[in-house]
């Protein structure tokens, strides 16, 4: 029997560079039966060649399409995703459909990974690169109404430093998995994101 969670919304999931939706098969599954309703969308190109702003639009029609106006949604967003997303919400006016939003290794300060390519998308990603110094400078203000978890680990060799992964909002977790490409399957990540999503909104 599935426990009645306050403001339940339906949770869309939007996945990192390089993947696509099969990437979430596990935390489909868990959330599933934890009794949510999950969406994914597959980002087009994935690897990182056209600017986020360009995969930002992709949620943003996916969403309006797949719900009515009314419907508020909780998102996720996993590594690239996360900053997608974060561009969804703070640029393309997704603060007014979002409730719960949660990053999963995302490098909100960027990542020294983020030089190894000359694509547009990648370079977005660098470290304290332009598109991150403009998402950073008003996201306080832009997320405060939405209630944030930001989950990462200290051991990630795809977000670097690691620690870039911080946001100065929301609720922090830090969680000891060995490999980035592990957290949406690791049952520790799972669990707080269930928790997250359970969380009545304040």
């Amino acid at each position: 029997m599935v426990a009645e969670v306050p403001d339940r919304h339906p949770v869309v999931l939007v996945h990192g560079i390089y993947d696509t939706r099969a990437k979430f098969a596990t935390m489909v599954d868990f959330l599933t039966q934890g009794g949510w309703s999950v969406h994914c969308l597959d980002l087009e190109p994935n690897d990182g060649s056209a600017s986020l702003t360009v995969l930002a639009t992709q949620v943003q029609q996916y969403i309006d399409q797949k719900f009515a106006p009314q419907q508020p949604v909780d998102l996720i967003g996993f590594s690239m995703g996360g900053l997608v997303t974060r561009y969804y919400l703070q640029r393309l006016g997704g603060v007014e459909r979002v409730r719960r939003y949660i990053t999963i290794s995302a490098p909100n300060q960027g990542t020294l990974l983020g030089y190894s390519l000359p694509y547009q998308g990648v370079r977005e990603m660098a470290w304290q690169s332009d598109f991150l110094r403009d998402l950073n400078r008003d996201c306080c203000e832009l997320l405060a109404g939405l209630q944030v978890t930001v989950i990462w680990t200290p051991f990630d060799l795809m977000i670097l430093p690691p620690s870039s992964s911080h946001l100065e909002i929301g609720r922090e977790i830090i969680l000891p998995v060995l490999v980035h490409a592990w957290m949406v399957s690791d049952t520790r990540c799972l669990a707080e994101v269930a928790l997250a999503l359970a969380k009545p909104l304040t």
